[in-house]
């Protein structure tokens, strides 16, 4: 079936060409060792790969070194999540799958496989995951819709011994770390200088919100369609009350408008538009990260009027705020150690390198890498398995 007619503010040349990278897919599987003969395929396959099997089944931890599991993860999704389309079910996901696999392997060298399971049930897919983890050394989560990815993400970690990432959680929250600290350093800041608005309390929200509080910032406020997320409200489910209970010193009740008043910082991950008057409000020097896509949350051009430095999660201006800055280096770090999960040292840790990929080269236009800044991955990688050798979950 062909695309449907564009919009007037489609770029028809654009989407001709998307749609023509993406015909037949855009992955495919090679072979790494040769079958051109009957001695190569007595090495490959039958008798060869029966004695390779019979001395992983009698040491199991050999598997890591005679497949491809030590070098490969899966990507995973049910389709009610996907990028700012929805729920649009396995079949429309499995593109933005294939592309996580794609980014994997050109950033990191590492492998991946796209799969689109077609169930919702939470039990369901924690089990069907778990039953196909044996081939893979980690599981990313991807476009899972909220308050359903934690649990999913919960179980299936307390079930395996590989490391288990939903990304638009924590892959979120490494990238935009790393943004807000050397925000902070440009302006003169700290962490601890600034209080913090983010609107949006699902999963990219709270996974920002939980990494900005183990990285020590002043404050931090999280609003959802209702307002400010505070104790005092009736209507939180139990990830809201957790956030309740360990935000908002300050107290606040009322609109997110109300208070991003005298704030330093706005994160946006949520749909919807903030108010220029909003924005005017926060205070002199303030950090606008509005990473709604496509339509960020305040318009550039409207945030540059008031704030020190403007990130976004599009590619067409500065400081783009994108998850492929952190999840290539965190699995090439995790898999080179054979790590049995992530750590939120090991997340700290990747914001940490990610950030000082370019400390000494910051302005207001670049407070975070390209995302084909060849430093990135590398550095990452390194930190990652530093991190998960000192928690000790690294197993070599």
């Amino acid at each position: 079936m062909e695309p449907h007619s564009p919009t007037a503010a489609t770029d028809t040349e654009l989407l001709e060409a998307a749609f023509a990278l993406h015909r037949g897919g855009k992955l495919e599987t090679r072979a790494t060792v040769p079958v051109n003969d009957a001695a190569d395929l007595s090495l490959a396959y039958t008798p060869g790969v029966a004695w390779v099997c019979s001395a992983i089944a009698n040491q199991p931890d050999l598997v890591h070194d005679y497949t491809w599991k030590s070098s490969t993860v899966a990507v995973i999704t049910d389709g009610t999540a996907v990028l700012g389309l929805g729920d649009i079910g396995p079949y429309a996901a499995l593109p933005v799958m294939e592309g996580k696999a794609v980014l994997l392997k050109q950033f990191a060298d590492v492998d991946a496989v796209p799969i689109a399971l077609d169930s919702t049930d939470v039990t369901e897919l924690v089990d069907t995951v778990a039953r196909l983890a044996p081939s893979f050394g980690g599981i990313i989560l991807e476009d899972i819709s909220a308050p359903r990815c934690f649990e999913i993400e919960r179980r299936l970690q307390e079930r395996l011994d590989i490391p288990v990432f939903h990304d638009d959680q924590h892959g979120t929250a490494i990238v935009t770390l790393a943004a807000l600290r050397n925000a902070a350093k440009l302006t003169g800041r700290s962490l601890s200088d600034l209080r913090a608005v983010i609107s949006g309390a699902g999963a990219a929200g709270v996974a920002i919100t939980r990494i900005l509080l183990e990285a020590g910032i002043g404050d931090v406020a999280v609003a959802d369609r209702r307002g400010v997320v505070h104790s005092g409200r009736d209507d939180l489910t139990a990830v809201k009350q957790e956030l309740a209970a360990l935000t908002n010193k300050a107290g606040l009740t009322g609109s997110l408008e109300q208070a991003l008043a005298d704030a330093d910082v706005f994160i946006g991950v949520s749909a919807g538009t903030v108010p220029e008057a909003a924005v005017a409000a926060m205070n002199k020097g303030a950090f606008v990260f509005a990473m709604a896509n496509p339509t960020p949350e305040v318009h550039p051009d409207i945030a540059h009027k008031y704030a020190s430095v403007v990130a976004t999660g599009r590619s067409d201006y500065p400081n783009q705020i994108n998850n492929v800055l952190a999840f290539p280096g965190v699995f090439a770090g995790a898999l080179r150690v054979r790590a049995t999960r992530i750590t939120e040292n090991m997340k700290l840790a990747a914001a940490r390198a990610l950030s000082a990929v370019v400390e000494d080269e910051l302005t207001e236009q670049q407070i975070i890498p390209s995302p084909f800044d060849g430093r990135v991955a590398p550095a990452i990688a390194d930190a990652v398995a530093a991190a998960a050798a000192a928690d000790g979950v690294a197993r070599r």
